[in-house]
């Protein structure tokens, strides 16, 4: 017993680094985006500068060098092997669709609704403009919780022109 003791107190730096990289890979395995992995490699590999003698300032300066390389050097073929997916939403759906506004649009005094797709959306205008109650609108995009819309303009003979709801 007092050998291993005698072991953990001479080795006690080197044994530290080692720790800091096993608990940050296990971090790493945790979560979904790659965050820790490149402080573990620096702490890995400031094991070896800790086992030579190194100060700890000296130790820590390996670790954040390390580190920070690691990032800089494989950041970018981490990004691209790794894509992130958007998972689309119901709410998606919505986009292209036509919808009448309920409530003026003002993008200043941040007022407006939109009925789209059997729906009252909080609506405003990708132009800025603004649009009264009745008119028809098509949805461009969603920011949130929000339709971002763009006023249709409507001939005499157009199937909406007659207040018929959506």
């Amino acid at each position: 017993m007092s050998a291993i003791i005698s072991f953990i107190t001479v080795n006690r730096e080197p044994l530290l680094w080692l720790l800091a990289s096993l608990v940050l890979l296990a971090v790493e395995a945790a979560t979904t985006q790659m965050v820790c992995i490149w402080f573990s490699l620096g702490a890995f590999v400031t094991v070896f500068a800790a086992m030579l003698g190194w100060s700890f300032s000296m130790q820590l300066t390996v670790f954040f060098i390390v580190s920070a390389l690691a990032l800089v050097l494989t950041r970018r073929f981490v990004k691209d092997v790794l894509k992130v997916k958007s998972v689309p939403t119901n709410a998606d759906s919505v986009i292209g669709l036509c919808g009448s506004v309920t409530e003026e649009i003002n993008n200043l005094a941040q007022t407006g609704k939109v009925f789209v797709n059997g729906l009252t959306w909080t609506g405003r205008s990708r132009t800025n403009e603004v649009i009264p109650v009745g008119a028809t609108v098509v949805v461009d995009g969603i920011e949130g919780v929000k339709v971002i819309v763009e006023p249709v303009a409507q001939p005499e003979n157009h199937p909406f022109s007659s207040g018929n709801s959506f």
